[in-house]
């Protein structure tokens, strides 16, 4: 007995050792995320409130756009990560391949449609009129960074599925550095504006491409190079392909969720969508930072799934899901003693910080309530049970809708699309839970 206890302690403090060298990396790279779009909120929210909502629209439109396409990265990473296990370098090579071709179609795709994508987004959006002009230009800029942007997705996740989180980490800093000084040189020194804010993301994704391939022959160039038959992308496509389409639809739900919310908001008025738009950035650093756990394990689960060790697998799950918890604790204490002062950063209008005030608990509530949809999509992600993401994100979706509808929308209180939010993101952790321990047959 004291010999299996002792057995299974090394066995966890190995794979906590695993997940805190995935896990770091990939949380310092993910919140310089946020860091940016936190860094373009302060520029644009010392113009003006209607500066502020413009390039929030904007850039909720790259996100509705960008993140229906995020499988890219999940996708790979979670078959690499497989691969990976099973010592399959063909495989892995093969994996880098299609998902190269697979961006490089679909930037295009994007880029052809540009207009129509557009136009749907602001319509959709409710922009308001004095809006309208600054967020065309800025779409019109930033839609040039389109191609970079999906190869960096397959670069991330391949890197991903190769146990490497310090090639990502390396990438997403110079990628946000970069972005940060052009556009705060654009707007704060040049007087640019809107346009100096989407040059600066256009300059650093492809700068953050550069670093890719550079990275990419370095570390790798003896497995990548040699003879490759081309004919053999095709093998296993269906495989990549239905992994991929069952994580697009799932994306697809969750950014029309935040899609949604984002028009409800423009529709109770500047006000409510300045102060919305602030808010959401708290949510995105929260939810940054525990996304750097579940990288970590879509990594590991991956790699124990394609090696067979179902012992690890499910040490990395349990301890994957406590340091969810842990970090999403941290999130609480420190929303809850410097609410007031993060607000005071994006904003000199005392209305809208005076108004944010009313969401409070929201922010403390929520680190706790939606950790679990966070870390269990990592899971999922290493498993590629992509059917059953994609099945638990319908449910939690027709929840959201539902219960907006149900308590009268912001017509009948402005706290009502936060609950709706809420209960999406409990919905989509608790059904993946359940799913995981309770039925895990049916996980596909």
């Amino acid at each position: 007995m004291r010999y299996r206890y002792y057995t299974l302690h090394m066995i966890n403090k190995k794979i906590n050792k695993e997940i805190l060298r995935l896990a770091g990396p990939n949380i310092v790279s993910n919140i310089s995320v946020p860091l940016l779009s936190t860094v373009d909120t302060i520029l644009m929210g010392k113009e003006s409130i209607s500066h502020l909502g413009a390039v929030g629209i904007g850039s909720m439109i790259f996100n509705l756009i960008y993140w229906n396409f995020g499988f890219l990265r999940m996708g790979t990473t979670g078959l690499v990560a497989q691969a990976y296990g099973a010592d399959n370098r063909l495989l892995i090579k093969e994996l880098l391949i299609k998902a190269t071709c697979l961006a490089i179609m679909l930037s295009t795709v994007v880029i052809v449609f540009q207009g129509p994508l557009l136009e749907l987004c602001m319509y959709g959006l409710n922009v308001l009129p004095q809006q309208t002009g600054m967020v065309s230009e800025y779409y019109t800029i930033r839609i040039i960074a389109a191609p970079a942007t999906f190869l960096l997705y397959a670069a991330l996740g391949w890197y991903f599925g190769m146990q490497n989180a310090w090639y990502p980490l390396l990438i997403t800093i110079a990628v946000n550095v970069i972005n940060m000084m052009v556009s705060w040189y654009m707007v704060a020194v040049l007087g640019h504006g809107v346009a100096g804010v989407a040059w600066g993301t256009v300059i650093a994704q492809y700068s953050g491409l550069l670093l890719a391939v550079i990275l990419l022959i370095h570390r790798y160039k003896s497995m990548l190079l040699g003879a490759f038959d081309f004919s053999q992308i095709f093998s296993g496509l269906l495989k990549f392909l239905n992994v991929n389409t069952n994580l697009f639809l799932r994306t697809v739900l969750l950014t029309s969720s935040f899609f949604f919310f984002y028009s409800q908001s423009s529709l109770a008025g500047e006000l409510v969508l300045a102060t919305n738009l602030v808010l959401l950035l708290f949510l995105n650093w929260m939810s940054y930072g525990i996304d750097g756990f579940a990288y970590a394990a879509e990594s590991l689960v991956g790699k124990y799934q394609g090696s067979k060790d179902d012992k690890s697998l499910s040490d990395t799950v349990s301890l994957s899901l406590l340091w969810g918890l842990v970090l999403a604790l941290g999130y609480t204490a420190v929303y809850g003693l410097a609410y007031d002062s993060l607000l005071s950063l994006f904003t000199d209008e005392q209305s809208t910080v005076d108004f944010a005030g009313q969401f409070y608990y929201w922010m403390i509530l929520l680190p706790i309530i939606s950790f679990m949809s966070y870390i269990y999509d990592g899971i999922y992600i290493g498993l590629t049970a992509t059917k059953s993401m994609r099945d638990t994100m319908i449910i939690a979706f027709v929840i959201f809708l539902s219960s907006y509808y149900l308590l009268g929308g912001v017509g009948a209180s402005i706290h009502n699309i936060w609950i709706a939010m809420s209960l999406l993101l409990f919905i989509r952790g608790i059904g993946q839970a359940i799913l995981y321990h309770k039925f895990p047959q049916f996980l596909k």
